[in-house]
């Protein structure tokens, strides 16, 4: 029996059983963390090893990594494409050190692989200021994602530094690294005072937070629906649309949602994914619980090219998409051509898309 402090009230009961299940939740989240960032920083490690000593690694030379990705998904393994596989192999390269944490944390399954790799990380760990388990256990494989675009090591050593100790988020870190607070400490007459004022205005990471990412559903093998909460407005209009498109036997077929796709290297989401089976083509619907902003075409606009140089294969059309924006005040439903030229093709998507009016119903009713 463990030993502890002695309950005397029942106020003091719920708050011991309270407070021990925060302290273990957050321990739960930073160990799905630390397993998912110690996974991609291996399989980047196993593709420089190949590529450095795989006997018959000249047989795929510059292709290496789509045919990596083809022969993964026949593995069941998601989100392994040819730009991800090559965001792992950067993670390494940049945090090699990374890999040298796990003789500490005890992953005895491991220990043969990374004996090979002692001497290697030893001489790397050198050269880093922030000692590894502190990356490890403080940043997650989203933090990573954004320090590896940076090219300069001590500007990288800085955002480590002021992202732990302030534990911000991702978008808290991104932003700090667009609005330039490296360069901006650095012609400052008092960094210090700097420094304080940016952490003291930052966005403190939230760890309920971490378990939704993208990249810890996918990882456990979650659906995005199993985890959100009902309440959320957007995610209940997609649950409901999707049974909607399905329900109209118009030839949808469900094929994704929250789709992630790498655009050159930022992640973006693609709300739901269809293949049309009629109109041989994919369509993409993106949901705005908000009014009509330009840049959401903009970006619905960029998925349709994205999905016509990267996803259509022989036989396809190019992709169209459905943009739902919508408030209490008005309801906007707009289609998105993408660059379709063939005006036959054109006319007979709008003849088996669902129709404008269906769709405004359909959202006035789920608001």
């Amino acid at each position: 029996m463990p030993k502890t402090q002695q309950i005397h009230s029942f106020s003091e009961l719920i708050n011991k059983i309270s407070q021990t299940h925060e302290v273990l939740k957050v321990y739960a989240l930073k160990a799905i963390n630390v397993s998912l960032t110690v996974r991609n920083c291996l399989f980047g490690f196993y593709i420089v090893e190949y590529e450095q000593k795989g006997e018959d690694r000249a047989k795929y030379g510059e292709h290496l990594l789509e045919n990596l990705s083809k022969s993964l998904s026949t593995k069941g393994l998601k989100n392994t494409s040819a730009a991800e596989l090559s965001r792992f192999r950067q993670f390494y390269v940049t945090y090699p050190q990374i890999l040298g944490t796990l003789s500490q944390k005890s992953l005895h399954l491991l220990e043969q692989i990374f004996e090979t790799l002692s001497q290697e990380l030893q001489i790397t760990d050198k050269q880093i200021s922030v000692e590894p388990i502190k990356l490890l256990t403080n940043l997650s494989f989203s933090h990573f994602s954004e320090l590896i675009k940076i090219d300069d090591s001590l500007k990288r050593k800085f955002y480590e530094i002021e992202c732990i100790k302030g534990t911000w988020g991702v978008r808290e870190l991104r932003r700090q690294i667009n609005s330039l607070f490296y360069e901006r400490t650095g012609i400052s007459q008092n960094p210090e005072k700097l420094i304080n004022m940016v952490q003291n205005t930052a966005e403190k990471q939230n760890f309920d937070d971490v378990v939704k990412t993208h990249f810890a559903f996918e990882f456990l093998g979650l659906k995005t629906k199993d985890v959100v909460l009902e309440s959320d407005l957007e995610q209940a209009i997609m649950d409901n649309l999707q049974n909607f498109l399905l329900e109209l036997g118009n030839g949808f077929c469900f094929e994704a949602r929250q789709k992630k796709i790498l655009i050159e290297d930022e992640y973006f989401f693609i709300d739901l994914v269809f293949y049309h089976r009629v109109l041989h083509c994919h369509v993409l619907v993106e949901i705005k619980v908000d009014e009509f902003q330009h840049n959401y075409m903009g970006q619905l606009n960029a998925y349709l090219e994205h999905y016509k140089h990267k996803e259509m294969h022989e036989g396809d059309n190019p992709p169209v998409g459905i943009l739902l924006v919508t408030n209490k005040n008005n309801t906007l439903v707009e289609y998105a051509k993408g660059t379709m030229d063939n005006q036959l093709f054109v006319s007979k998507y709008l003849l088996e898309l669902p129709n404008k009016d269906d769709l405004i119903k359909f959202i006035n009713k789920e608001i």
